[in-house]
C-alpha cells in the first residue's frame, strides 16, 4: 500500500473506520444546486393526483374511511361473530335440510338486518362491486 492511499484505509482503523470525514465546506452556490432536483412529469402528476384527492376529501370527510373500509372488504370479506342460540339454529337446519348452507343465510339475515338498522351507510356502499 502506498502511502498516500494508507489515510484512505479503513484496515486497522477501528471506530475511526466508521467516523466519517468532514468534507470543507462547500460554496453555497453548490449546495443550492445540490439541494434542488429537477421534477419529472411523473413526479407531478403523482403530487396533482394527491391534491386532487386531499379535495375531494376535504369535500366529504368519510371518502377517506369509505375507500379504506372498501380495500379491506375487497381483502378479507369475512365477519365473526358469536351467537350461540343462532349457531344452534343454523346447524339444526344444516342436517335437517339437505344443500343447506350455513354462511349463505348467515350472510343473507346479516345484510338484511344491517340495511335495515343502518340505511344510510348502507347506502354509501349500494354502488360498490365487492
Amino acid at each position: 500500500m502506498t502511502p498516500s492511499k494508507k489515510g484512505e484505509s479503513a484496515l486497522g482503523k477501528g471506530l475511526d473506520a466508521l467516523i466519517r470525514k468532514e468534507k470543507p465546506d462547500e460554496p453555497v452556490e453548490s449546495k443550492k444546486k445540490s439541494m434542488t432536483r429537477k421534477v419529472s412529469n411523473k413526479d407531478l402528476s403523482k403530487e396533482k393526483l394527491k391534491a386532487k384527492k386531499v379535495r375531494k376529501n376535504q369535500e366529504d370527510p368519510n371518502k377517506i374511511i369509505i375507500e379504506d373500509v372498501v380495500l379491506e372488504v375487497r381483502k378479507n370479506p369475512r365477519i365473526s361473530l358469536w351467537s350461540a342460540k343462532s349457531a344452534a339454529v343454523l346447524r339444526f337446519l344444516k342436517n335437517t335440510k339437505p344443500a343447506f348452507s350455513i354462511s349463505k343465510e348467515a350472510s343473507e339475515l346479516i345484510e338484511e338486518a344491517v340495511q335495515q338498522k343502518y340505511p344510510e351507510i348502507w347506502e354509501m356502499f349500494k354502488d360498490e362491486d365487492f
